[in-house]
């Protein structure tokens, strides 16, 4: 379809390839104006002269305006709109696609011409480049919008080199490791991490939330966002190329490609729809010679045209993928990147969500709640320790404890650090044997305790040394403001919810209890988690998975529709899903349901309107009863009111 209205409207990618720089807003408007204008010109002049061909017809009648000198003037108010049609079919032809949409509509408005019907011929034809005209326009304009939210990258960026001297280079030319500068109002052209002490960002060209985001020294700014306050300093940590929003637009680019069941079966159908068609007019054409009495060529010739306008399959072949590319739009804009139209079928239809805990629930930020410590024992000094151990791993754990000890003591030095997986850390320091970890580690080595694990309800740090039990730090992760919002949403959509975690058991409940979720459970692996999805897979229903980190990409990629949180995400996890939430906000879920659910409504919506206003007027052309001006409503009309329609969902607040 792309080949038609590339072929058909040339100027239309001078519409489509506007930038959006702010320099260059004046100059890109008249060229889309005068894009535009280019695009109506020669239906503008069909029209003009057809209808000064009809005033010479029945309003002034003139001498001169019959014969050849009629038909050369109506063949001239023809050729603006009919040339361009007219050579897409034999390019068409010569490549092997006889029965094409062009085809149809040559024969149709030659055929008028043949009969005599000149006005109607012109009219026919000028009324279906209208609508193919604003067909066009309809899908640059959905293209431009999807691309438009997101390629939010500078040209250029202000570099600071050794010296503290500031110069204006590509940003593909800065590598890793170098500094750039970034003034209020100005946007970042490369991931990186903020050397100044705090820095506020507008997030909404990658999240769709407009809330300004408060960052504070080493934190991760992305390409794409705007700095609102002061003068700050960024660390670049990934090159143009690889930087965060470049895959996202990699990702829209492909999204256009994927293809939904609907948009492939349309095509198909279309295919074999169109020669049906062909044959069938020529039936009508011939056909009523062995049963009509007082059989008109003529007449019977303009049924079978009118019936071959009416079954042009314009309406279906480019509403539908209007109507998925309004989707994609209204996701992106949403700060939901989906990665194709497919993906949108999907989302319509699913049945649960089963969700990670931590991150896409919870923030993933672990904070110390209590310590629990033999009243006889130095708390400060051991504290200090397990300070100093957990500083060896990179567990958000040990970012917990730090942040409640405070920095680390160096003067402790350890011996035979071990890390031993699913329990914790061993050491020794000052001949004597210190353990933290889960209380599966004080088992391991025969460490007696006189509480019930089960009974704490948050994450537990046991702590032993020199062979006694001292006691525990109780961990928790504050839960995400909007996951009760998303969870009753979902119910209401009549989705069932799940939710698993590799976090001991009673802390899934109590978050499970917290948000009314009846499905959860705790202690589990990323193996486990995948046959808990599976078991739901059996019983024919569709899962979508929402996750975020690496250990959660193999249920991702299992679920009918993966779904990564964006924001604090890993790599792997937003390559394998299907959907990504760039601002991890749990609200995003039910949100990106809906308008998968919108999406198909608006596409079948058109289905069903095109085929029945089709079904009528082609019974009534084959009958006599409807003329070229009923034919042109049948194609034209439902195909603009199918774009009219599709456009909908862009503007639809979810």
């Amino acid at each position: 379809m792309s080949k038609k209205l590339d072929s058909m409207n040339c100027c239309s990618h001078e519409a489509k390839e506007t930038h959006s720089h702010s320099d260059q807003n004046g100059h890109d408007h008249e060229a889309q104006n005068e894009s535009i204008l280019k695009m109506f010109l020669p239906a503008i002049i069909s029209f003009l002269l057809l209808v000064l061909g009809i005033y010479f017809d029945i309003y002034l009648s003139q001498s001169w305006f019959s014969g050849w000198a009629r038909i050369l003037w109506y063949s001239i108010a023809y050729l603006p709109v009919g040339f361009p049609v007219l050579k897409e079919a034999l390019l068409s032809i010569k490549k092997g696609t006889i029965f094409s949409e062009f085809f149809l509509m040559s024969i149709a408005t030659i055929g008028a011409f043949a009969i005599g019907e000149y006005p109607e011929g012109v009219a026919v034809m000028l009324f279906y480049s209208v609508g193919e005209i604003f067909q066009t326009l309809a899908v640059t304009r959905a293209k431009k919008n999807i691309k438009s939210l997101l390629d939010q990258r500078p040209d250029e960026v202000t570099l600071l080199d050794e010296n503290n001297k500031v110069s204006k280079v590509k940003s593909e030319t800065v590598q890793v490791g170098q500094i750039i500068q970034l003034k209020p109002g100005e946007k970042v052209g490369l991931d990186g991490i903020l050397l100044s002490d705090f820095g506020s960002f507008n997030t909404a060209a990658l999240t769709g939330e407009s809330k300004p985001d408060t960052k504070k020294k080493e934190d991760v700014v992305l390409a794409g966002m705007i700095n609102l306050t002061t003068v700050s300093l960024i660390k670049v940590t990934t090159v143009y190329s690889d930087s965060k929003l470049s895959k996202i637009l990699e990702m829209v680019e492909e999204a256009t490609s994927r293809k939904a069941p609907t948009e492939l079966f349309i095509r198909k159908f279309a295919k074999v729809y169109t020669p049906i068609v062909v044959l069938l007019a020529v039936l009508i054409c011939f056909l009523p010679v062995l049963f009509v009495p007082e059989y008109s060529f003529s007449q019977w010739l303009y049924r079978a045209l009118i019936f071959l306008v009416i079954s042009c399959p314009c309406a279906l072949v480019i509403s539908i993928p209007l109507g998925y590319f309004g989707g994609i739009g209204a996701a992106s804009k949403n700060g939901i990147l989906v990665k194709g139209s497919n993906f949108l079928d999907i989302l319509a239809i699913i049945q649960n969500v089963v969700m990670d805990k931590t991150g896409t629930l919870t923030e993933g930020v672990f904070k110390v709640q209590d310590v629990v410590f033999k009243s006889e024992l130095n708390k400060n000094e051991i504290l200090k320790i397990v300070n100093a151990l957990e500083s060896q791993s990179t567990h958000p754990v040990a970012t917990a404890i730090r942040e409640f000890v405070g920095e680390v003591d160096r003067t402790i030095i350890f011996e035979e650090v071990e890390e031993i997986a699913g329990h914790g850390l061993r050491a020794r320091t000052n001949n004597k044997e210190i353990l933290v970890g889960n209380f599966k580690l004080l088992d391991k080595f025969s460490i007696s305790y006189t509480i019930d694990p089960e009974s704490i309800v948050y994450t537990t740090i046991a702590v032993a040394y020199d062979g006694l039990f001292v006691g525990y730090i109780t961990i928790a992760d504050s839960i995400k403001e909007d996951a009760f919002d998303a969870i009753k949403k979902l119910k209401d959509l009549g989705i069932q919810t799940t939710m698993l975690s590799g976090d001991k058991n009673t802390v899934v409940q109590f978050v499970a209890q917290k948000l009314n979720i009846k499905n959860a459970f705790g202690n589990l692996l990323p193996e486990d988690k995948v046959n808990k999805v599976k078991e739901i897979l059996a019983t024919k229903q569709t899962v979508a998975f929402v996750g975020d980190g690496v250990n959660d990409a193999p249920v991702v990629a299992l679920s009918s529709a993966g779904i990564a949180m964006g924001g604090l995400g890993s790599d792997a996890t937003i390559e394998t899903a299907d959907i990504v939430i760039q601002d991890d906000r749990p609200s995003k879920i039910p949100m990106a349901i809906a308008i998968g659910k919108q999406t198909k409504k608006i596409v079948w919506q058109n289905i069903i309107l095109a085929f029945s206003v089709k079904a009528i007027v082609l019974v009534l052309g084959a009958g006599g009863l409807a003329t070229m001006w009923e034919a042109v409503f049948a194609d034209v009309g439902v195909a603009l009111l199918a774009i009219l329609n599709a456009v909908r969902i862009q503007k639809m607040k979810f």
